[in-house]
């Protein structure tokens, strides 16, 4: 299986890179990884909510194969423990699931046409947390995920 992780807009803090990078590294030890950053709306003062989550699920959608499965990083997603969570990609790869595609939206969310095509939402926390620090956050958590699986010391219950 590959994971995908999709986000709108680039990182603008290189200490967030810097993290990021580590643990996609890390990461790759266990499994194919790819990070896609899809660049800004272009002139999206000029565009309502609606418009944006459209111009930004519109890049979104063109990303996707007709074999992968979505995954929205959503505010209103099911929540994990970092124990669940790696249950939740074993059960991915188990399923014999080609590409795990997670998805970070836009500052206002996902456009109807992205959800339509997701198979799932999941949450980080109840907090908001800005986009960029949700991507470290993320990969973070699927690196946790494989050495859980692995039953390597990283993890500490």
């Amino acid at each position: 299986m590959q994971i995908t992780l999709i986000a709108i807009g680039k990182t603008d803090k290189a200490e967030l890179e810097q993290l990021i990078a580590l643990y996609e590294k890390r990461l790759k030890h266990y499994i194919k990884f790819e990070f896609v950053v899809l660049p800004d709306i272009k002139n999206s003062k000029n565009l309502s909510e609606a418009q944006q989550k459209e111009k930004e699920g519109e890049l979104i959608l063109a990303q996707l194969q007709p074999t992968d499965t979505l995954v929205l990083l959503d505010e209103n997603g099911k929540q994990y423990t970092s124990l669940d969570f790696a249950q939740f990609l074993q059960k991915k790869m188990n399923s014999g699931l080609k590409n795990l595609v997670l998805a970070i939206g836009g500052p206002y969310g996902f456009s109807d046409a992205v959800y339509a095509k997701c198979s799932g939402k999941i949450s980080l926390s109840k907090m908001t947390f800005s986009h960029q620090m949700v991507r470290l956050f993320l990969v973070e958590q699927l690196y946790r995920g494989f050495t859980i699986l692995r039953n390597e010391p990283y993890h500490h219950q």
